[in-house]
């Protein structure tokens, strides 16, 4: 039996929808997220696991600052004193995307340790673990850049560069897979999308039509026993009855997107069977992550705008979360809600992104089409059609416009 951690999208110098800290001058929304990853390497010790895996994405950015760094270095320091060897993927925003420029995780390659395992580019890792020995193929995030300045790609389009990336690398884990020796473990580890899986938030509109696809089918193959991902920031098991592919998901929540998400890391066991093949179960271990409430308020004209914000809000616990306020003015109504009582209101909350107005929009009736070779009876028709208040009463209006411009024309003879 071999046990270790999966989780992924670790995202230290997300700082959005916090402050600093007085205390220690760092930003709130980093100490979230480095408490929650720190929940999961301690319960790592505690449980005293064959390895950990992190598939990707360390760092909001490829240029962290130094107290980024800091902290996660002090986190998996932890568990290289512990004795359990870390392996981690480099994620498309660990990577520069620059020829020659090193990515935010070498660091981890260049240090002297035995018990870190970097990979930065497609490869084979045999590790030797206190259980016994696995098989872990690791596939970075895809990176476009060289491929394109190469002159058999200069001139191919956007899609045909992903298609060419998402071929390749599917033939490339076929012929590792290949490779594998069937009576040792083994899994596939990566930072990559899925075709079936199911974006988060801020992720919708940043990589739809840009990522490399691929299928289930090109990553749930055998031997590998367990396909570990990163980058999409749902947990989720896209493979249910087969092989999983899981991905771990984000350790904490990064934007209103995931406010209805939990976060943790996946447990994952390796199980040798009777027939001496292998096979995987995991786990999803939840863990503590600040709270993010979206409160959508519809108000009424019949009582006090602010009273009835303030009225929803006392009948939530926003303590310590991060809270979002949008309000419904009613219709042909001024919006009189008095922002500083809702920020009183709103005081045992760790931080108040806004309080927005929402006005109904008024849909301006369509323009009939009027022009100037229609007769005045059926540009006065065309009018008609276009106002749906009138349209009961057109064959009357329209008979009294007609009698008008009749009257006018005679008014207007007997002037000449």
């Amino acid at each position: 039996m071999i046990r270790f951690f999966h989780t992924a999208d670790i995202h230290f110098g997300v700082e959005n929808y916090g402050r600093i800290d007085p205390k220690t001058g760092i930003h709130s929304r980093l100490w979230d997220f480095k408490q929650s990853f720190d929940v999961c390497v301690d319960a790592a010790i505690k449980e005293d696991i064959d390895f950990f895996l992190l598939c990707g994405d360390a760092y909001k950015t490829a240029y962290p600052t130094p107290t980024q760094q800091k902290l996660l270095i002090e986190s998996l320091l932890k568990l290289h004193d512990a004795g359990i060897p870390v392996i981690i993927v480099v994620g498309n925003h660990d990577h520069p995307l620059s020829f020659g420029k090193a990515h935010a995780l070498d660091v981890f390659s260049s240090i002297p340790l035995k018990t870190f395992h970097v990979f930065s580019k497609p490869d084979i890792l045999t590790l030797q673990t206190k259980s016994g020995p696995i098989q872990i193929v690791g596939i970075p995030w895809p990176t476009r850049n060289n491929l394109v300045a190469h002159e058999a790609h200069r001139f191919k389009d956007q899609h045909e560069v992903t298609g060419y990336i998402s071929e390749k690398i599917g033939t490339l884990i076929s012929t590792f897979a290949a490779t594998l020796d069937p009576s040792i473990p083994s899994i596939l580890c990566g930072h990559l999308t899925v075709s079936n899986g199911i974006f988060s938030g801020s992720e919708k509109c940043a990589v739809y039509g840009t990522d490399p696809l691929f299928l289930p089918s090109q990553l749930a193959i055998k031997p590998f026993n367990y396909v570990a991902l990163g980058h999409l920031h749902r947990h989720q098991n896209l493979n249910t009855g087969g092989i999983p592919i899981v991905y771990a998901g984000s350790i904490e929540r990064v934007d209103f997107g995931e406010r209805k998400e939990e976060k943790g890391y996946c447990a994952v066991t390796l199980n040798k069977t009777a027939d001496d093949s292998w096979t995987a179960t995991y786990e999803f271990h939840i863990v503590p992550s600040r709270p993010m409430i979206q409160l959508d308020i519809k108000l009424t004209a019949e009582r006090d705008q602010t009273e009835q914000i303030i009225q929803t809000i006392s009948a939530m616990s926003l303590d310590q979360a991060i809270v979002k306020i949008m309000y419904h003015v009613p219709e042909d109504k001024q919006d009189k809600v008095d922002l500083t009582a809702i920020l009183r209101a709103c005081q045992h909350a760790h931080f108040v992104v806004g309080i927005f107005p929402v006005h109904k929009v008024n849909v301006r009736p369509a323009r009939a089409h009027i022009n100037t070779h229609m007769n005045f009876e059926t540009a006065v028709s065309h009018y008609f059609d276009t106002r749906k208040e009138l349209s009961d009463k057109k064959d009357f209006l329209l008979k009294k416009a007609l009698a008008l411009r009749a009257s006018l024309e005679e008014v207007t003879d007997e002037a000449v």
